[in-house]
Formats: C-alpha cells, sequence, structure tokens
C-alpha cells in the first residue's frame, strides 16, 4: 500500500510539506489517489486517547510568574520541564525522546503574547465500529470520485456568516503551523461552552510522535478578510477579534495516536479531536460560546453518505493557490471512501480547498433548518479536488463526552 496524508498544510522553512505524491491503494478503489494532509507550519516552531490532560498554565504579564495548579506543576516537573526556560523559549528543543505522549502527558503552559499577528500570518502554508445507522452497505465501499467543487470565499465580516469557524495555531518540530477549526456546544455547560472541534492531526503527531506545543484557537481569525500584505500592519486585536483562546485540554482517539501517520492513510476514519479553551486575556467571564455568539451541535448519528443532501465544509486553506488568511467552503453531496474495509467509511466531497484546511468543520443543515456538525477535514489529494472526513460516531462521541465530563464541575 502507498501513502496518504491527512489534510494538514505544513510549511518548513517557507516551502510546502507535502509535495509528493504519496499512492493510496484502498479496499474498492480501482485507481490509485495521491492525497496530502492539512495543517500548517512556518518555519518557527501533539493526538490523544482517553482524556488528555492539560491544565492551561498562564504567565502573568506583570511579574512574569506562573499561575497554574499544584497537579500540573508536579506533571510539568516529571517531564523535566521548567516553565521560565519554556516562556523564554526552551519549547522550541524538540527530540524525539521528549515527546509527550500519553493522553496523560498534554500540558500546553499559556505563554501570553506568544501568538501576535505576525506569528499567526506565517503559519500559512503546508501540509469495525458500527453505530446507531446500520453501516453494511458502506462499509469497505468507495464511490466513484467527485468532480472538483471551486470553494468560495465567505463573505466578510465572517464572524456575521460563518461565527463558530476560526484558526488553530501550535508549533511543532517542523515549525509554527496552522489548521481549522469549529466552536461546538458543550452539553455540559449550555450556552457557556468552551469547546472547539478539530483534527486529531493538529494536535497530536500520531503513531511517530506526540502532543504539539502551544496549542491555541482564534475565533472568525481576520474577521475583515484583509490581505496577507495588510496582515503585516494590522494590530493583533484586529487579526484576533475575539481573542486568544489557549488549550488547556485536548484529547484525540487512541486509533489516531496508535496509528495516525502524516505520510499514510492510516487513522484517518478516527482523526478528529476536541479541545477545551481558556482566554487569554479575561473575557469578562464570559465563555467562548457567549463570546463568539454561538456554538454548532455535533450530530454522532447522522444518517449514512447515500442519505445526506448536501454538507459545507469551511477552512483557511493555506496551500497555493490560497495563502491561509481568508477563510473559505464548499458544498457538496457527500460520496463514501474506504481506506480499509475494518474502518469506518468516510465522508468525501469535491472540494478545491488546500492545506490549512485541516479540521474544518463539515456542517449538515436538516429539513428544519437545523445545522450540526457531522464531521472535519482530514485527507484529500496533493490535486486538490476533493476532502474526506471522518464520519462521526461512538468513539468521536467517547472523546467528546470525555472532554466536556472533565469540565463538567467547573
Amino acid at each position: 500500500m502507498g501513502r496518504i496524508r491527512p489534510l494538514f498544510a505544513v510549511r518548513r522553512e517557507r516551502s510546502v510539506r507535502g509535495t509528493t505524491s504519496p499512492v493510496l491503494a484502498a479496499v474498492g478503489l480501482a485507481t490509485a489517489l495521491a492525497l496530502t494532509a492539512t495543517a500548517c507550519d512556518s518555519g518557527d516552531t501533539s493526538r490523544a486517547s482517553g482524556g488528555a490532560g492539560a491544565s492551561a498554565s498562564s504567565v502573568d504579564g506583570g511579574d512574569g510568574k506562573i499561575k497554574i495548579p499544584d497537579d500540573i506543576k508536579q506533571k510539568l516537573k516529571e517531564h523535566g520541564i521548567d516553565i521560565d526556560k519554556w516562556k523564554n523559549g526552551a519549547w522550541k528543543n524538540w527530540d524525539k525522546d521528549d515527546w509527550l505522549r500519553e493522553a496523560d502527558d498534554f500540558i500546553n503552559p499559556m505563554i501570553k503574547g506568544l501568538w501576535n499577528p505576525d506569528r499567526m500570518r506565517k503559519a500559512d502554508d503546508p501540509g469495525k465500529v458500527v453505530d446507531g445507522n446500520d453501516l453494511s452497505g458502506d462499509q469497505g465501499v468507495t464511490d466513484p470520485t467527485p468532480a472538483p467543487v471551486r470553494a468560495q470565499a465567505v463573505p466578510t465580516a465572517y464572524h456575521d456568516h460563518a461565527p463558530t469557524a476560526g484558526k488553530v495555531f501550535f508549533d511543532s518540530p517542523k515549525g509554527t503551523m496552522v489548521c481549522s477549526a469549529t466552536v461546538v456546544k458543550d452539553p455540559a455547560h449550555p450556552g457557556r461552552s468552551n469547546l472547539v472541534w478539530t483534527a486529531g492531526h493538529c494536535v497530536h503527531a500520531g503513531k511517530k510522535g506526540g502532543w504539539y506545543r502551544n496549542i491555541a484557537f482564534v475565533p472568525a481569525y481576520n474577521n475583515s478578510g484583509r490581505t496577507a500584505a495588510e496582515l503585516r500592519e494590522t494590530p493583533r486585536q484586529e487579526v484576533a477579534p475575539y481573542g486568544v483562546w489557549w488549550g488547556d485540554w485536548a484529547q484525540t482517539s487512541d486509533q489516531w495516536i496508535e496509528q495516525g501517520d502524516e505520510t499514510g492513510g492510516q487513522g484517518a476514519s478516527y482523526d478528529f479531536a476536541v479541545i477545551h479553551v481558556t482566554p487569554e486575556k479575561g473575557s469578562g467571564g464570559k465563555s467562548l460560546e457567549e463570546t463568539v455568539g454561538s456554538a454548532l451541535p455535533v450530530n454522532f448519528d447522522a444518517p449514512a453518505m447515500p442519505k445526506v443532501d448536501s454538507i459545507t465544509a469551511s477552512g483557511y486553506p493555506a496551500a497555493a493557490p490560497y495563502d491561509g488568511q481568508r477563510l473559505y467552503q464548499c458544498q457538496d453531496k457527500p460520496g463514501r471512501l474506504s481506506l480499509q474495509r475494518t474502518d469506518p467509511t468516510m465522508y468525501r466531497i469535491g472540494c478545491t480547498m488546500t492545506g490549512g484546511a485541516s479540521g474544518g468543520g463539515w456542517v449538515e443543515t436538516d429539513g428544519n433548518g437545523n445545522a450540526a456538525l457531522v464531521s472535519n477535514t482530514s485527507i484529500g489529494p496533493v490535486t486538490a479536488g476533493w476532502l474526506a472526513g471522518p464520519r462521526l460516531g461512538k468513539v468521536a462521541e467517547g472523546v467528546y463526552g470525555s472532554v466536556s465530563g472533565k469540565f463538567a464541575d467547573q
């Protein structure tokens, strides 16, 4: 079997990750498909099971002291992390033996001001389970490759048209990277959610690595749709009009941790993650949902592919011909894509979005006009003609419920 990439755009020293053409030999596929991943990195610079543990800690801008819970202080010490050194750039020191890999190893100390406009702007370019529905007709089935659907620019202001969309920024050994993400509802806190949905490969490197660092979410990034050149002179409060929200807990599937691969399609059917966030600056006691004014419910019992009339995928594509600074959407009727007969069949739609769109939400609107998130962008071809995302079932629901439950009493 050849290689597939999660749709994860990465920039290495300003070059595109994913310029090779990995080949996918999938069950039911008559032709080989070249796939790439969708997350993004610049030259600066991981997914988890059960409950990725990381209480966010913050650096006080006044005296430089760290304010973190005692249990997290102990966890940091166990991993040899000196917070003062971390704040001064020690997070850049990566070694394959130093990956924090397991679910309870997730730590993400907040560094105020780290995600400044320039850093955000430069993170712009690559890189068996049956639930409530009967999937017997879908398992192992791949439909014909969909015709490309040209991505449409979302009108500005983005918050007025797609208030739940935003970007996830993080650091990896290869550089500063970016994905797309969606604000979702929290059943433990109705109307006051601090949960963000994205791809597993946007928080964890999979089987060959661990948790990424300095994970933060910016809702309605570049809300006014300014060009890359204009953003050079744009103040932070306009680039991130609803603030920067740091991940203080993240979780992805066990399958992604054990199987996920940036140069292959392994784990793609389980390539999803939930991040719990906290504001870098005071939000006046408001949650993320209250701050942006909206959050999407997640449907873990969506109809099988042939019964879904239309799905809309949103994201900030960063690989050419896009630059990662503007929000786009594709709308298409989904088909089926099977990578392995033993894994759940994925949704697939025609779409020209490229790397950087990874993790962006896939939304279905029912006959009553009710919208719900049913998937997220995971993989797609280097030719950028289509995207595929996991069909959310019991495993995804378990990840979601675990993160929600972790903060239920807070």
